[in-house]
């Protein structure tokens, strides 16, 4: 049997070349997500602030809820949306304990200073955390500030000299007291240690408390006594777990990692291991007369099978093992790009490991295995007498288990559309690659009944075409099997292309639509800086011409619906809700933004909130802020236009003290009928803000549009992925496809037909290849995309026409390069 295996690979190279290339790819997609899974359950960052602090006390990054009751109860916990914070005065009883030397509460909040880089502000003790030392002068006292010597040369000063410096807790002038020594405190400005935390706009809040321990007590000790002091208030970290607080992201990061090397893995494992399987069924299926002849010369069933295995488990695991390095690189590229665009913090790096090898290696033998011996299952059984009869005539209808599984595998994907249709948010988007895979299943089980309808419907214009189309049209009618083989990796990729990227495209579509509609100020003020102090909304209203101005300080939340939390965005606004008619049009619904108060006891919603939430006017939300403070509001107005302007509306001073900076994001304006935008502009520009830039409402627009499409890359990313390997599983079946023909090809030469008809028949073949793929491909992801769309947006789905001629033009040009190349080279050998 091996010396027969081997003989197959040697005698029928394209075949085995296709599963090899099939298997290839699939390993690369396993190892790849795979290797992110890893990296998102062992992530971690070395500390570099705290590498000399033995313990720290940092805050839970995670929010949790308690879902069920008595033995059934679970803990459920989702990161946090912001930065998370603790008690400072924690501090004092840890200091209380026998083994602490010292714990040192650690602020920090932006700086913003005239002709100065970005600073952070610290207190003046957590210079014992970072080795901060003054060279020139003296600790800062209060209204007193000391320096790095960058900072205080970028601002044209120096010791004893004035400097005016915005801080979330307000702007004003400091007396210069030292300058620290540059290699231990750069970009950071040092205040007294009583002004920091009100600077901070988060009194009697730090970020981290540095436990330093006395001579002689061991790291494990203090940890121990620092557990006792903060109870359940806080984390105590030692070792690795310090560079978790100091990366509070961190957390979050960690299950996005989780969410693409799972969530999308699975998908994305499936899908490869679904494409090997027909790739190998196709190749087992081209040497059904190979396989006949052995049973007619007496080959015994077994001996079939044990020859399909052997060659399965000589050609997958060569093919995995190539398959590895390219995969750890896609994960290395995916992971760089994550951490290129802060989604992942600086300093964690990928965990390559065996265990994501073992699964791609035996994903892709199981799946060889698999594939070959079922199709080899029923030409093995065949009587000898009767094989020969049967290899030379295909199969016109479906095994009775190949259909059943196919009406399963159709009605599964309509059952999750229609849920799909009836939830919202991330709920609905979770749904749509399973919609797509459960139509993709029953496609390929049902492949030649869907084969034999394309061709009998679409081979009609291919008869008007001449001779060569009517060669094209008689022999996609009488080899379904091997059609539905060609067309099967195009539907692939037009439906998880189409569906990822048309599923982006309608969220931006709306989302854009909603800040042209939504945002109706004449002038913004944003800043490139870290935001605009709480200052600069009045002082934009003293400006001549505006008629108002209101602050928005963006920030997140999560809300508790269904036993789940889940994500979402904050407006806060500050000043009167009266005012946000000039430069919000937020769409109300029901209720009025009139009873929105500044207590934090009442909030306005979103529509798709609401419905995810199930949550009226009169009715109250769960939430957690960003930093976990809690909330449990009543539900005043709900309004249609969050998706593009924020999911949940608070008042400014409820929002700034849980976000990240009390900084606003922007202030809108709204001038005085009549007034000189321009000027208003120009005299906006002038208000001394550091980083202060003035848009009017068509460049904010054209803003939002740019971070609109930052946002759109992780699902580009997934669909070139999928996309990309469904594209090399297309090419690479109808290449086999092509090159198995070889036989027909000089049969149809010595019947008298020309080179040019050989090749037009088999152009007409592919375009109808393609063609039916588009057109089921196209169904199948429009029929996603419809409740996905309105589960995410509210709206119908957006199909960009770029993107269509795109995956058109592509599907097209795939085809006909893949069927016209390997004819060219058989039409050659036969000349």
């Amino acid at each position: 049997m091996n010396g027969l295996a081997r003989a197959s690979v040697r005698f029928r190279p394209a075949s085995f070349a296709g599963t090899f290339v099939a298997l290839l790819f699939a390993a690369a997609i396993v190892m790849a997500c795979g290797t992110l899974l890893q990296t998102g359950l062992t992530a971690h960052v070395a500390p570099v602030r705290y590498a000399h602090v033995p313990v720290v006390v940092a805050p839970d990054p995670d929010a949790e809820i308690t879902v069920g009751h008595g033995d059934d109860a679970d803990t459920e916990g989702e990161p946090l949306t912001d930065t998370p914070r603790l008690p400072a005065a924690l501090a004092t009883r840890i200091a209380a304990e026998p083994g602490v030397a010292a714990a040192v509460p650690d602020v920090a909040f932006p700086v913003l200073g005239d002709r100065m880089p970005a600073l952070t502000g610290r207190n003046w003790d957590a210079r014992a955390i970072d080795g901060a030392a003054v060279v020139q002068g003296h600790a800062p006292a209060a209204g007193e500030v000391v320096l790095d010597p960058a900072a205080a040369q970028a601002a044209h000063t120096g010791i004893g000299r004035s400097v005016t410096l915005t801080a979330p807790g307000g702007t004003a002038a400091y007396r210069v007291a030292g300058l620290t020594a540059t290699a231990g405190g750069t970009g950071t400005a040092y205040f007294a240690e009583s002004a920091a935390p009100r600077l901070s706009g988060h009194p009697g809040l730090a970020d981290a408390i540095a436990v330093l321990p006395r001579p002689g007590v061991g790291t494990e000790a203090v940890a121990d006594q620092a557990r006792h002091a903060v109870g359940d208030a806080a984390k105590v970290r030692t070792g690795e777990g310090r560079g978790a607080a100091e990366q509070p992201r961190l957390a979050g990061a960690k299950e996005m990692l989780i969410a693409i090397g799972g969530s999308f893995g699975g998908i994305a494992a499936a899908t490869a291991i679904f494409v090997v399987m027909g790739t190998v069924a196709l190749a087992i299926g081209q040497r059904g007369r190979e396989i006949a002849l052995l049973r007619a010369v007496g080959a015994t069933p077994r001996q079939i099978r044990r020859t399909i295995a052997t060659e399965a488990l000589t050609v997958a695991p060569v093919a995995g093992l190539t398959g590895i390095l390219p995969g750890v690189a896609l994960a290395r590229w995916w992971l760089g790009q994550l951490v290129h665009r802060d989604a992942v913090p600086h300093g964690v790096t990928l965990a390559v490991g065996w265990i994501p090898m073992v699964a791609a290696i035996g994903a892709g033998m199981l799946a060889a295995l698999a594939a070959g011996l079922l199709a080899a299952r029923r030409p093995s059984k065949a009587r000898p007498s009767q094989a020969l009869g049967e290899a030379a005539v295909e199969r016109r209808r479906p095994g009775i288990v190949r259909t059943v599984l196919g009406v399963v595998a159709v009605a599964g994907g309509a059952v999750l559309a229609a849920v799909a249709a009836h939830v919202t948010g991330d709920a609905a988007a979770s749904i749509a690659l399973g919609v797509v895979f459960c139509f993709m299943v029953g496609v390929a089980f049902l492949g030649p009944v869907v084969a034999w309808l394309a061709a009998a419907l679409l081979g009609l214009p291919l008869r008007a075409g001449g001779a060569a189309g009517a060669l094209a049209a008689a022999n996609t009618r009488a080899n379904a099997r091997r059609l539905a083989s060609a067309i099967t990796p195009i539907v692939l990729v037009t439906a998880f292309a189409g569906t990822l990227l048309c599923m982006q495209s309608s969220i931006q579509h709306e989302s854009s639509r909603q800040i042209r509609e939504g945002v109706v100020a004449d002038q913004v003020i944003g800043s490139d800086a870290a935001g605009l102090p709480a200052g600069t909304v009045s002082a934009a209203a003293r400006v001549k011409g505006v008629a108002g101005a209101v602050g928005v300080l963006r920030s997140g939340a999560l809300f508790r619906a269904a036993g789940s939390l889940n994500s979402t965005s904050v407006l806060g606004v500050d000043g009167d809700p009266a005012d946000l008619p000039g430069v919000l049009a937020l769409g109300v619904r029901t209720g009025s933004l009139a009873d929105l108060t500044g207590d934090g006891r009442t909030v306005a919603v979103d529509t798709l909130l609401a419905g995810t939430a199930e949550v009226g006017v009169g009715d109250r939300i769960s939430l957690w802020l960003g930093d976990g403070g809690t909330l449990r509001p009543r539900v005043v107005a709900v309004y249609g236009r969050g998706l593009g302007l924020g999911s949940l509306l608070l008042p400014r001073a409820v929002v700034a003290p849980h976000a990240a900076s009390a900084f606003d994001t922007e202030v809108l304006v709204h001038d005085r009928a009549g007034a000189d935008a321009g000027a208003v502009g120009r005299d906006l520009g002038r208000l001394g803000v550091p980083g202060l830039r003035v848009t009017d409402r068509a460049g904010y627009r054209a803003e939002a549009d740019r971070d609109l499409e930052l946002n759109a890359w992780a699902n580009r990313v997934m669909a070139a992925v999928l996309g990309g390997f469904a594209a090399v599983a297309a090419v690479n079946t109808l290449v086999m496809t092509v090159l198995d023909r070889r036989r027909e090809v000089a049969l149809l030469r010595l019947t008298g037909a020309t080179r040019r008809q050989v090749l037009g028949m088999l152009r007409g073949e592919a375009v109808l290849v393609a063609v039916a793929g588009l057109a089921i491909g196209a169904g199948i992801a429009w029929i996603t995309l419809v409740p996905i769309a309105r589960g995410l947006t509210g709206a119908a789905p957006y199909v960009p026409p770029a993107t269509a001629a795109l995956l058109a033009g592509g599907a097209l040009v795939l085809t006909l390069a893949a069927t016209a190349l390997p004819a060219r080279a058989i039409l050659r050998r036969r000349s």
